[in-house]
């Protein structure tokens, strides 16, 4: 019964990403607003809604939480979000003169919508199956969401990254349950929308450093105060 319950919320769960990521993209059904930025969000608002349904039908005890295992709110927001948008806005307004912050915090929340769902709620459901299933699963279905099926290198290489994501992303998750953290992961290829060159490398490479660094460090001194 559990099991049945659990494929169950699955699938109301991925029916419903699937139907508001294909209104968003392939009809114009979401043309009512000329705003870019809300038509960003509409695209990957779909995970989100599909997590929350399946929670509220299926009487799913799961908890989302922005900060996670964080002792505030404040740090993972300042490190995952504030930090990404001051480096990114400060080195754009340098070579652009523009400092797209409506944009930047665009695309987080973008990815924090995405994460609800394939981290917060499919993650969580799959929990039981071995690491290497589950992380197949989860970039599959990733990849058949966006509904781009064209057979060209870019594609097949879109796919690697999204193994390597759901892999990653998903230790991070695991590391810190924080949805704040994930969609900062979640928006690093996102941040760059007009391709990934020198700088655009080098700034995903300093923002995953430090990152990484700060989760372990942080876990290092988690685990030092509970000792204590």
């Amino acid at each position: 019964m559990k099991e049945r319950k659990g494929l169950g919320s699955i699938i109301v769960f991925y029916a419903i990403a699937i139907l508001f990521r294909f209104l968003a993209v392939k009809t114009h059904l979401f043309d009512f607003t000329d705003n870019e930025f809300i038509k960003i969000l509409l695209r990957g608002i779909g995970p989100a809604i599909g997590a929350l349904v399946s929670v509220k039908l299926f009487n799913i005890s799961l908890k989302l939480s922005l900060k996670g295992n964080y002792r505030n709110l404040f740090l993972p927001l300042l490190v995952f979000w504030i930090f990404p948008v001051v480096l990114i806005g400060t080195v754009s307004y340098i070579q652009q003169g523009q400092f797209p912050f409506v944009l930047l915090f665009t695309v987080l929340i973008y990815g924090l919508l995405e994460e609800i769902g394939w981290r917060g709620f499919l993650q969580e459901q799959l929990k039981d199956l071995p690491k290497l299933q589950s992380i197949i699963i989860i970039a599959v279905l990733w990849f058949i969401w966006h509904l781009n099926f064209e057979f060209t290198a870019s594609n097949m290489i879109f796919l690697g990254v999204l193994f390597l994501g759901t892999w990653g992303i998903g230790k991070v998750y695991s590391k810190t349950y924080s949805l704040l953290s994930v969609a900062g992961f979640h928006s690093l290829n996102n941040f760059f929308r007009n391709g990934l060159y020198q700088t655009e490398l080098i700034l995903i490479a300093v923002l995953l450093v430090i990152w990484i660094g700060f989760i372990i460090r942080y876990d290092s001194y988690k685990k030092y105060q509970d000792i204590q």
